[in-house]
């Protein structure tokens, strides 16, 4: 495959395989691709696999909106062990007891940890303290203070159980680490746990939308099919603007629209054409905030 890297810009949908990091993932599908500018959004661990939405081109301007979307997972995870990174990478670092299992007092400790919340990250994450990636202060034996997190599960289901494991269904806002989680579960069980296998199902507003593995992309004697970029911001009101509204906005000037209530907005040619993010103020007045160089170009031809 080599598509003219520099016209790609959408939307690709990775099943990340087990294994790779989801840079590791990203730069091979830039290989792939001819080298295009491009992003993840919303990192998985080696250990987990599914949907990793990889903004391609223009794309990455969008990735934000991805990274706020709610996420779905299948979880698979061991009781009776704890390990020091949350999941099977780790090393063991407590054994308790298998609590006794049965549907009724699972479910009741799934219903507790329902809806909003707060949520210490653990020390094994990428989030920084004084430019340091938490992982790399961990791997070194140091533990520091972490501010929690305000997350939202939105659905915990179970899907299975065995004496020593469950398998479980999570929807969930950003921001939420399923390996802490899991700890939570084990705990509120009366034993302790850690993740064995994860797959992210979906990410927000992809739930429905299928995905492609390295394998296929790597079969592809043609550049792969993009999702349109606009999709990332598909929550957003659109707005419509006149060849010549678009003219003027692609040379960052202000425009009045009547009817733009004040806010974000996806911005659309005459045409239909996507030319990027605007803001809406009081009065109707809009602005640009992220534009498409190329849809810049073609408003100005």
């Amino acid at each position: 495959m080599s598509p003219d890297s520099q016209n790609l810009c959408g939307i690709l949908l990775l099943d990340k395989p087990l294994g790779l990091s989801s840079n590791g993932a990203l730069q091979r599908v830039r290989y792939l691709l001819g080298r295009p500018k491009a992003g993840h959004t919303g990192s998985l661990d080696p250990l987990a696999t599914g949907m990793l939405p990889i903004c391609i081109g223009e794309a990455t301007k969008l990735a934000g909106a991805l990274l706020a979307g709610i996420k779905g997972y299948s979880v698979k995870m061991r009781l009776g062990e704890r390990t020091d990174t949350g999941d099977a990478e780790g090393t063991i670092v407590e054994r308790t007891a298998l609590p006794v299992l049965e549907p009724g007092r699972i479910e009741s400790v799934f219903a507790a940890h329902r809806g909003r919340q707060s949520q210490i990250p653990p020390m094994y994450s990428a989030l920084k303290r004084d430019g340091q990636p938490l992982y790399k202060l961990a791997r070194q034996g140091k533990e520091v203070e972490r501010a929690p997190r305000d997350i939202e599960i939105h659905a915990l289901e179970l899907l299975e159980f065995t004496p020593d494991s469950l398998r479980a269904r999570v929807t969930c806002s950003k921001g939420t680490y399923i390996r802490t989680l899991v700890e939570q579960l084990g705990v509120a069980l009366g034993s302790c746990a850690h993740v064995i296998a994860l797959r992210r199902d979906f990410v927000e507003p992809f739930r429905e939308s299928p995905m492609l593995t390295l394998a296929q992309l790597e079969a592809l004697k043609e550049p792969p099919p993009l999702l349109d970029a606009d999709l990332a911001v598909g929550h957003l009101p659109a707005l419509k603007l006149s060849a010549s509204q678009a003219r003027a906005i692609s040379y960052g000037q202000e425009i009045v629209a009547a009817d733009a209530q004040p806010g974000e907005l996806r911005l659309y040619g005459a045409t239909g054409l996507f030319l990027g993010l605007g803001k809406a103020l009081e009065g109707g007045i809009v602005r640009s905030s992220r534009l498409f160089a190329a849809a810049i170009d073609q408003c100005r031809n």
